[in-house]
């Protein structure tokens, strides 16, 4: 049996969960709306203040469809409670990064400036020249919108230049060493 689909999901207060056909879940809270369609095959039902899901067979694919589902509905109630955020760091000798209305420019050691336009329904924050932090009530989104920042100049191992998340640990390598 699933551990984690198996588990029922409690509803907190100021938090309403609509269940549609074909599953389609809206959550609504404090911080905002949050609709996603889940596979049809799961039987999601809301009893009081908390939600069961259950699947009809134990086929593989139903088994991990099952933990996957209740996951999503999970992340959607906290996401409207309390939102999620990333937090990552810009290393290196002149790069930075800036906020211009709803545009991220950053300063990579490229010959121009990067501009990226914040995503619907994300903030994104400037602490410093080297701190940057990603806010929203869709964990997917700021997950994504987090990676996309830090594909722009990911981390080299050599001296830690770079975009990287402010809890990743950059494991560091050795440069050349001279002749004899």
């Amino acid at each position: 049996m699933s551990r984690i689909g198996k588990m029922p999901i409690a509803i907190p207060s100021g938090v309403t969960v609509d269940i549609a056909e074909n599953n389609k879940v809206t959550v609504k809270g404090p911080k905002g709306t949050l609709e996603r369609v889940l596979p049809a095959e799961m039987e999601i039902k809301k009893d009081g203040e908390e939600i069961t899901v259950s699947r009809p067979n134990d086929l593989k694919k139903m088994k991990s469809l099952h933990g996957l589902t209740r996951t999503l509905i999970y992340n959607m109630v906290i996401g409207v409670t309390e939102g999620y955020s990333k937090e990552l760091e810009v290393n290196g000798v002149g790069y930075r990064a800036q906020k211009k209305g709803k545009t991220l420019v950053l300063s990579l050691g490229y010959s121009h400036p990067v501009e990226m336009e914040d995503p619907e329904g994300l903030e994104v924050v400037v602490e410093g020249q080297n701190k940057i932090i990603v806010k929203g009530i869709d964990k997917e989104k700021v997950g994504q919108y987090a990676a996309e920042i830090r594909e722009k100049r990911a981390p080299e191992p050599y001296k830690g230049k770079g975009i990287k998340y402010a809890d990743e640990v950059i494991r560091r390598k050795v440069g050349k060493t001279g002749k004899k």
